[in-house]
């Protein structure tokens, strides 16, 4: 009986000893598998690990770059800063000096539309005295044909206007005898219908000029003329020292010589002679 317990105690220890075998090899395969789990995810930690260490390397050199860009972009604005408050410094100043220039251009358009109002007010002034002058040398003109119109009827006497002054213009034979300067009792006679003429035109000048016709002086008359500009000057002064005598103011009377070298007609003939050997008067603006 001792022999067979001692059977079924081995037997009991041998079932354990196998039971505890098996177990001690299914943890041990357990701990192996999850070793090589282990090991595969460290692995692949690693590999995450190195490329997560290349990226980092690349970041920081990105970000370096960007941070070496970025303080570019700080110079690159404290510069524009520096330039843009320049810039606004010379545009203020070109402003003020724009500013200036326009008060300064108000000013004389101010001054010029004062004067342009001067201008045209003096203008218009002088518009009504010319339409005035324009009307009384109308007038003398007027009255002077009336008073003359038998002499210009049969061609001795002419009248003309040009740019404000009226010229007489009296052959010398209606005058003057042949050779001399003396006015005659015809000359006075016509003279005197334009003296009440004369003496209205209070604003003018009176210029009396002597002209002749080329032929020269002939040797009877020499030694009183030698030349044709004695003859004309004492021809001239005559008329101017009758109308005096008249009552013409002498202050507004001159006399002045041509002889024959202001020709109104050909020297050549005869007809044209007589018209160079002539006496004008003329009336104009006072100096």
């Amino acid at each position: 009986m001792l022999k067979q317990l001692s059977r079924t105690l081995l037997s009991g220890f041998l079932a354990l000893s196998l039971s505890g075998c098996l177990v001690a090899e299914s943890t041990y395969l357990k701990k192996v598998e999850e070793a090589d789990g282990l090991t595969t995810e460290l692995g692949s930690l690693k590999h995450r690990h190195d490329t997560l260490a290349t990226d980092n390397v690349a970041l920081k050199a990105a970000c370096d770059k960007l941070r070496g860009e970025a303080a570019g972009l700080a110079g690159d604005r404290e510069k524009l800063t520096k330039e843009r408050a320049e810039l606004e410094q010379v545009l203020k100043a070109k402003s003020d000096a724009l500013s200036q220039n326009i008060s300064d251009l108000r000013q004389k358009i101010t001054v010029l539309e004062g004067e342009n109002k001067k201008l045209k007010d003096d203008i218009s002034s002088l518009q009504k005295i010319r339409e005035e002058k324009v009307k009384a040398v109308s007038s003398i003109y007027e009255k002077l044909l009336q008073n003359l119109k038998s002499e210009i009827s049969r061609g001795h006497v002419t009248i003309s206007e040009l740019k404000g002054k009226l010229t007489i213009a009296l052959e010398a034979a209606i005058l003057f005898d042949s050779g001399k300067a003396d006015v005659n009792e015809n000359g006075m006679a016509i003279l005197l219908k334009v003296v009440d003429t004369l003496k209205a035109a209070k604003d003018k000048a009176i210029r009396i000029d002597g002209h002749t016709d080329s032929a020269p002086i002939s040797a009877s008359l020499a030694r009183t003329f030698p030349t044709n500009w004695e003859l004309s000057a004492a021809r001239a002064i005559n008329v101017a020292k009758y109308l005096q005598q008249q009552g013409l103011d002498p202050a507004i009377l001159s006399a002045t010589a041509f002889a024959e070298y202001r020709p109104v007609a050909d020297n050549s003939t005869k007809q044209g002679k007589v018209k160079n050997r002539r006496i004008e008067i003329t009336l104009m603006a006072r100096d």
